[in-house]
């Protein structure tokens, strides 16, 4: 079914549930863990290294990944992703279920999980082009944003916060049967074959990508931005299951609610941002959300109670998702589709490659000073990134190399 000027195509749709009931597993698993984490150590040490395995795939993976996506289908290799990681946390709850989860052990299925993902983002990232006419694209961005934050951080989190209270493995059984029913609407979906011409050694393949993007000032910057801001994301809110449950007093029940209402803010960030775009511009409103991320990273060190967290955590979201959803977008719009599998994959290394450094470095920072040292730190930072690089992100916006179809 072909979309109408103003209509996303019905296989977008199939695309968009399959992604939303996903997200709704992954939200409630990523709940779950750090709360099992917590069961396991309160040290903010090796919580941090349970945070930094399920991101180090990224810095092994991320390159080899690209190629892969851009040589074969990108649907197939959604559907194998899913396979993967649905074995994986069927493990993981057979573990718990006996009760022989180590934190050792939950590092292992962080890790496996990543590589999932990996392949998984990777893929679905570059894949949107194939269902949806370029001029569609910023909304059916749009659209996917709010169903993976919707799932992963408003129904998911107090769903697999209240089915951990229950019984620690339910969450992890809820992931997996979210991973079959995806993968059961996948299947039905057929992507693009391949573009011709890009059989070629991995080696060759990855350098391109590289190359192209390397020469990108926009996007290159852009990547560079996103790796400091994801550091910095870790470095603040790795320990936070601690603030919450061990200095604010909240239960396991409450911290999946604390967690639905911030997501609050990333939804409208999702429904704002096509808005703010087309009165704004898009470079003006990534500066704007930058700026805005690192006042709220500032002020969450300072939070007395659990609503004022919520709240500045909601007020991160917004800025986040509308740096996404631009971000994502862009890409889009100027990397070639027969490309767009490798300059992804470089994009998200360089964007997440450091979450690990940031995931350890909250965990120390958390150790040696305080549990709500980091966020002041990373928000500091993250505002010497951005003063850094707004001269140039001025420079290009009036060159004019703004967006267009290539």
């Amino acid at each position: 079914m072909a979309s109408t000027p103003d209509r996303l195509p019905a296989r977008y749709w199939r695309l968009w549930w399959a992604g939303a009931i996903d997200n709704v597993g992954t939200g409630a698993l990523v709940t779950a863990l750090p709360l099992l984490a917590v069961t396991l150590t309160i040290d903010p040490r090796l919580i941090s290294m349970v945070a930094a395995a399920s991101f180090v795939p990224w810095l092994l993976f991320a390159l080899p990944a690209g190629a892969v996506v851009d040589r074969y289908s990108r649907i197939g290799l959604m559907r194998a992703s899913q396979v993967f990681q649905a074995v994986v946390v069927a493990a993981l709850a057979v573990l718990v279920a006996t009760g022989v989860m180590g934190i050792a052990s939950l590092m292992v299925g962080a890790f496996l999980l990543g590589v999932g993902q990996v392949v998984f983002g990777v893929a679905s990232q570059s894949v949107m082009p194939e269902i949806v006419e370029g001029k569609l694209l910023a909304r059916a961005n749009a659209r996917q944003y709010l169903a993976t934050t919707i799932g992963q951080s408003f129904i998911g989190p107090p769903i697999g916060s209240l089915l951990f209270g229950l019984a620690i493995a339910l969450p992890f059984g809820l992931d997996v049967a979210a991973l079959v029913i995806s993968l059961l609407l996948l299947t039905k979906l057929r992507g693009a074959p391949p573009p011709r011409g890009t059989a070629q050694p991995t080696r060759r393949a990855v350098l391109e990508g590289l190359r192209w993007l390397a020469g990108h000032r926009l996007l290159r910057t852009l990547a560079l931005l996103l790796g400091v801001n994801t550091f910095c994301f870790q470095l603040g809110n790795v320990t936070l299951v601690l603030l919450v449950t061990q200095e604010l007093g909240v239960t396991a029940a409450g911290y999946g609610v604390l967690l639905a209402v911030a997501a609050v803010g990333s939804i409208l960030g999702g429904l704002l941002t096509g808005r703010l775009v087309a009165v704004f511009g898009q470079i003006p409103v990534l500066a704007v959300a930058l700026a805005l991320n690192a006042a709220t990273f500032i002020a969450l060190g300072l939070s007395p109670d659990a609503g004022t967290l919520a709240g500045l955590l909601a007020l991160s979201g917004l800025a986040t998702a509308i740096w996404n959803v631009v971000t994502v977008t862009l890409r889009h719009e100027l990397v070639p589709v027969t490309l767009l599998g490798r300059v992804n994959s470089v994009y998200r290394l360089l964007g997440w490659g450091l979450i690990p450094l940031g995931a350890l470095a909250g965990g120390m920072v958390a150790h040696e000073i305080s549990i709500r040292a980091g966020y002041p730190i990373a928000g500091g930072l993250r505002l010497l990134a951005l003063l850094t690089s707004l001269p140039l992100l001025v420079r290009v916006y009036r060159q004019g190399q703004r967006p267009r179809s290539t």
